[in-house]
C-alpha cells in the first residue's frame, strides 16, 4: 500500500502493481503510476501543500483537475518550474517538489529540455474526450471528416486512426479568430528521467479548424462560509474523484455541504470507498430519493442546513465543521455549491453566456466567431446552485483562496463604488490568478450580485481570455532560442567566403563579409584597399542579402505611386528608379530601387535589415486600405542570388561573362536580360559607389557558380572581392545615405537633400505630412558633410556638434547643432556625413565634433566627398 489513505482495491487510473518513488519538501514517499501529485500525498494523508500568497494560511488540496486553486508546488527535478498544479502532476520515479508561499521561484540554470511547435489543420477540433466529445470525434471521423481530439488527461478512450488524431495530456489554452486554436501537449513530463533524450519536453500545437466541438464538461462550484480555505475542505465531486481514479480517501470522516443531487452521489461514493459520513448538510428543502438511500444507510441529512464555519488544529487543519450551531468533528469537509460549464474557449471566441435559473448557472447564449458546437455537460448540468451568503464582514470568507481574496474584499470594492464585475475584478484581482477565476469566478459574481440586490444574470462573468492556464515561456519559444532565435541567414556564395578568409559581420539576419584581409593587414588597411580597387579597377561584392520583392498586377504601378515618395509608374519597362518610402509622418522609412519589369510587374530592392519590414508595409496599405487594387506583393530574397561589380573595369569583366550583351550601350538606371556566365541572368546598371557598376542576379542556385566565374572573368583586371564595410565608406564618400544610419525615424527626403526623389505632384503616403510648418522649419536638421580638421581623427558616430568648445567646466545646457552619422577614413582621408540644423547653409563654417570630453574641430562641406559627379540613384546595400 501506497499510504495509509489508499484504499486496498480500486483506482481505475493507477497500476497498483508497480511502485515509484518521490519526494515532497525532502520527504521520500510512494505512489503508483497514473498517480498525481496530489492524489499521491492525499493517500499518505499530506495536508498542507501550500500557504497563501499573502496570509500565509496552510493550503490543501481543493480539486482534482485544472481548477485547482491552492496546492501549486515549485518541481525541483529535472529543469524545474515554478507554480505547477500538484493535481495535474504526474507522479513519476526521481519528481522531486516543495510546497510554496505563494509564488514559485524561477530556477536559476538555462532549461535543457527540448520543446517544439507543430501546425495542423483539420475539419473538426473535438476539445474535450468525456462521453459527448468520443461520440462527436466517432461521427465525424466516420464522415470522412479530418478530426483532432484533444484532452488533457492522460488516458482518453480513443486511439488514432487515418483520420482521428488523438492529443491526451493535451491543454488547448486559446481560441482565437477564424478557426485558430494553440494547445500545449505535455509529452515527456510524466517520464521524467526516463524519457528519451531527444523527446520534446512539450509540445506547441497551432491548430486551423473548420468547426471545433466543444466537450469540455463542468467545473464544481464552491460554497462560501468562514474559513472555507482550511486543508480538509475540499470539493465533494473531486473528493468521489480521488477515491473512484485513485483510490485514495481523502478524509476518514466527512461532513458533506451540497445544494443538489451532485453532492450526495459523491457522499454515497465516500461511503462505499469506507469513508464515515458524519452527516450531509444540504441547503435545499428536501433532499430527495438519494437523501433516503443515506439515511437507509445511517447517514444523517440536514435538510435546510449549512455550513457556517470550520475549526482547525495548530497546524491550520480541519478538524471540524459548524452545521447551523452544531459543531461536528471531521478530517474532510466535502462541498459543492452546483456545476458551471466550463465555457473560457467559448467566450474567447466571442460567444455570450446567460443566467439560467434552470440550470443555477452560466450558459451558452450567442453564436462565437467560429463556427462551434457546445455538447454534453458543458451546455449546462440541471440543478440549483447554492445561494447561500455568509453572515457578517467576511474577512475569512475566501472567494479567491488563489489570490487570498474574501467576501470582505468584494464588500470593500462596492463601497468604494465599483458595480461591474470587471471593475471589481481588477480591484480584487478575484480570478487573476493562474486558475484563471475557474473556481471563483461565478462565486464572486453570485456574492456581487447578492450585495447589490440584483440578479446573477444582471452581474454576467468576467471577460475571458486566453491563455486558459499558464504557459511557459520555453514552451513559446520551441526550438528558437540559442542558435536558433534569430537563425542566421547565409548567401549562396557564404562558403566561398569563408573559404577566402572573410570577415563576417551581422546585417539583419544575414552574415555578410565586412572585409576580405590579407596577411598582415589591419582592418582599417584591408577597407582602404578595396575602396580604392573599386574606385581605379574592379571589385565584386556579394549583394544577395538586399531585399527583393517582386509586385505584379493591373494596379501594381497605381500602388507603387502611393507607396513611394516619387512617381514610379512614368518608368518605361527595363528602366530603373531610385525611390524613398516614407512613413504617415513623412520620415523617411526605407530607400531602394524599382525597376519595371514589364507593363504590370515591377522589382523592387530595399534595404538589408528592413526586407521584411517593407514587405509587410506593403500588405498593410493593400489589405487595409486599398484592398480594391489588383496587386500581388512576393518577397524573392531568396530567390535571387546577387554580384554586383563595381569600378572603371567593370565593363570588362562583364564582357568577359556576357558576350551578347553590349556592356557599352547599357545606360545607367536601366536594366537587362542576358545569359552571363551561361546561365539566365537579369542585369541592374544600378551604382552605390558612384562608379560604373552593375548588379547581377541569377537564380540563388545558380549564386556560387556566377561568383566563381565572375573572379575568375576579373582576374586579368585585378579583380578583389569586396566587403560590406568598403561599400558603406564608397557610398558615404558620394553622400548617398543609409537607411538606419543616416536615419533615425525623424528626417524627411527633403531633410537629406533628396528632393529629386520626391514627386510634386499626386498622392503618396506621407505627402500630408511634409506640408506641416515643423517639417518645412529652416532650422531642421539637415544632411552635410564634415572635414576633421586633424585628419588623423576619425569622428565618433553619434557625437554632437556644437558651435563653441566646450568650457573646461559647463554651467549651464550647450545648446546642440546636429549629431554625427557616418564617419570614415576613405581614399580622400577622414570624412563625416552630418545631420546639422540650417544644413548646407553652414557650409564652411568650424563646428566641434565632441565625443568623450574631447572636442574635434570640424568644417561644414557638402556631402559628397569624391571628386567624381554622383551617378543619378543609388542603393544602399
Amino acid at each position: 500500500m501506497t499510504g495509509p489513505f489508499r484504499t486496498a482495491v480500486g483506482g481505475s487510473r493507477i497500476d497498483r502493481s508497480r511502485t515509484l518513488t518521490f519526494t515532497f519538501d525532502g520527504t521520500s514517499y510512494t505512489a503508483h503510476p497514473g498517480d498525481t501529485l496530489a492524489s499521491a500525498l492525499l493517500a499518505h494523508g499530506v495536508r498542507v501543500v501550500a500557504r497563501g500568497p499573502y496570509t500565509g494560511r496552510p493550503r490543501g488540496v481543493y480539486s482534482a483537475g485544472a481548477e485547482e486553486p491552492n496546492a501549486f508546488v515549485q518541481v525541483e527535478s529535472g529543469p524545474g518550474e515554478p507554480m505547477v498544479r500538484a493535481t495535474r502532476l504526474e507522479a513519476h520515479d526521481g519528481l522531486r517538489a516543495s510546497s510554496l508561499a505563494g509564488r514559485g521561484r524561477l530556477p536559476d540554470a538555462p532549461d535543457p529540455s527540448r520543446y517544439d511547435k507543430t501546425y495542423a489543420h483539420c475539419d473538426v477540433l473535438v476539445v474535450g474526450a468525456g462521453t459527448s466529445g468520443r461520440a462527436a470525434a466517432r461521427e465525424a471521423a466516420e464522415a470522412g471528416e479530418r478530426v483532432i481530439v484533444a484532452d488533457d488527461r492522460p488516458g482518453i478512450g480513443l486511439e488514432a486512426s487515418g483520420e482521428l488524431t488523438v492529443l491526451p495530456r493535451t491543454t488547448v489554452t486559446g481560441h482565437y479568430d477564424h478557426g485558430f486554436l494553440v494547445a500545449v501537449e505535455r509529452r515527456a513530463d510524466h517520464l521524467g528521467a526516463t524519457a528519451p533524450a531527444r523527446m520534446a519536453r512539450r509540445r506547441l500545437w497551432h491548430v486551423r479548424a473548420r468547426r471545433v466541438v466543444l466537450a469540455t464538461g463542468v467545473l464544481e462550484r464552491p460554497v462560501l462560509f468562514p474559513d472555507n480555505d482550511r486543508p480538509g475542505v475540499m470539493l465533494a465531486g473531486a473528493a468521489a474523484r480521488y477515491v473512484r481514479r485513485y483510490g485514495v480517501l481523502p478524509g476518514r470522516r466527512a461532513v458533506v455541504f451540497g445544494a443538489h443531487d451532485g453532492a450526495l452521489r459523491a457522499a454515497l461514493d465516500l461511503l462505499d470507498a469506507g469513508v464515515e459520513i458524519a452527516c450531509v448538510a444540504d441547503v435545499r428543502a428536501s433532499a430527495g430519493p438519494l437523501g433516503d438511500r443515506l439515511r437507509e444507510r445511517g447517514v444523517t441529512v440536514l435538510e435546510g442546513r449549512a455550513v457556517t464555519g470550520t475549526d482547525a488544529d495548530e497546524t491550520g487543519v480541519l478538524t471540524a465543521a459548524r452545521v447551523g450551531g452544531e459543531r461536528v468533528p471531521c478530517d474532510l469537509l466535502a462541498v459543492s455549491g452546483g456545476w458551471n460549464p466550463d465555457l473560457h474557449l467559448f467566450t474567447q471566441a466571442g460567444g455570450r453566456t446567460r443566467w439560467s435559473e434552470e440550470h443555477g448557472a452560466f450558459v451558452p447564449d450567442g453564436t462565437p466567431r467560429t463556427p462551434m458546437d457546445v455538447t454534453g455537460s458543458a451546455l449546462g448540468v440541471r440543478g440549483e446552485a447554492a445561494d447561500h451568503m455568509p453572515e457578517g464582514d467576511g474577512d475569512r470568507v475566501f472567494v479567491d483562496p488563489h489570490r487570498d481574496a474574501t467576501l470582505a474584499d468584494l464588500r470593500g470594492a462596492v463601497e468604494a463604488g465599483m458595480t461591474s464585475g470587471e471593475h471589481v475584478k481588477r480591484y480584487t484581482t478575484i480570478g487573476t490568478g493562474a486558475d484563471q477565476g475557474r473556481t471563483s469566478g461565478v462565486p464572486a459574481s453570485g456574492a456581487l450580485a447578492r450585495i447589490l440586490g440584483r440578479a446573477p444574470g444582471e452581474i454576467g462573468t468576467t471577460t475571458q481570455r486566453p491563455p486558459v492556464e499558464p504557459i511557459p515561456f520555453a514552451v513559446l519559444a520551441g526550438r528558437d532560442r540559442g542558435d536558433l532565435l534569430a537563425p542566421a541567414r547565409r548567401t549562396p556564395m557564404h562558403g566561398w567566403h569563408e573559404a577566402n578568409g572573410a570577415v563576417f559581420e551581422d546585417a539583419g539576419d544575414w552574415k555578410r563579409p565586412r572585409h576580405y584581409p590579407r596577411p598582415g593587414e589591419s582592418a582599417e588597411d584591408t577597407v582602404l584597399r578595396e575602396c580604392r580597387t573599386v574606385r581605379s579597377g574592379v571589385a565584386a561584392l556579394d549583394a544577395s542579402t538586399l531585399g527583393k520583392i517582386d509586385v505584379q498586377g493591373p494596379d501594381a504601378a497605381a500602388f507603387l505611386d502611393r507607396i513611394y515618395a516619387g512617381t514610379i509608374s512614368s518608368l518605361a519597362p527595363g528602366r530603373c528608379r531610385y525611390g524613398v518610402m516614407c512613413g504617415v509622418d513623412g520620415m523617411v522609412f526605407d530607400d531602394g530601387v524599382a525597376a519595371r519589369l514589364g507593363p504590370e510587374r515591377f522589382h523592387l530592392t530595399t534595404t538589408t535589415g528592413n526586407a521584411a519590414r517593407v514587405l509587410d508595409w506593403l500588405e498593410e496599405w493593400l489589405q487595409t486600405e486599398w484592398p480594391e487594387l489588383r496587386v500581388a506583393c512576393t518577397s524573392v530574397t531568396d530567390q535571387w542570388a546577387v554580384v554586383a561589380l563595381a569600378g572603371p573595369r567593370s565593363p570588362d569583366v562583364l564582357r568577359a561573362l556576357a558576350p551578347g550583351l553590349d556592356a557599352g550601350a547599357f545606360p545607367s538606371m536601366t536594366m537587362r536580360e542576358a545569359e552571363v556566365a551561361g546561365v539566365p541572368a537579369r542585369i541592374f546598371r544600378i551604382s552605390s559607389s558612384g562608379e560604373r557598376a552593375y548588379e547581377i542576379n541569377v537564380a540563388a542556385w545558380h549564386g556560387l557558380a556566377l561568383w566563381e566565374a565572375v573572379m575568375a572573368a576579373g582576374e586579368p583586371y585585378g579583380i578583389t572581392p569586396c566587403g560590406t564595410e568598403a561599400m558603406h565608406v564608397l557610398r558615404a564618400e558620394m553622400g548617398y545615405i543609409a537607411v538606419g544610419q543616416d536615419t533615425d525615424g525623424t528626417v524627411t527626403p527633403h531633410d537629406l537633400g533628396l528632393g529629386r526623389a520626391v514627386a510634386s505632384t499626386g498622392d503618396w503616403i506621407g505627402r500630408r505630412s511634409l506640408r506641416r510648418a515643423d517639417t518645412s522649419r529652416a532650422d531642421r536638421k539637415r544632411l552635410v558633410g564634415l572635414r576633421p580638421h586633424d585628419q588623423a581623427v576619425v569622428l565618433a558616430e553619434g557625437a554632437q556638434l556644437v558651435a563653441e568648445p566646450p568650457p573646461a567646466e559647463i554651467t549651464g545646457p550647450v545648446p546642440m547643432l546636429g549629431h554625427v552619422t557616418s564617419s570614415y577614413r576613405g581614399t580622400a582621408g577622414s570624412f563625416a556625413l552630418a545631420l546639422v540644423k540650417g544644413g548646407g547653409e553652414r557650409a564652411g563654417e568650424t563646428l566641434y565634433a565632441v565625443d568623450s570630453g574631447r572636442a574635434h574641430a570640424v568644417t561644414v562641406t557638402g556631402p559628397v566627398h569624391h571628386a567624381r559627379s554622383p551617378q543619378p540613384g543609388g542603393s544602399t546595400p
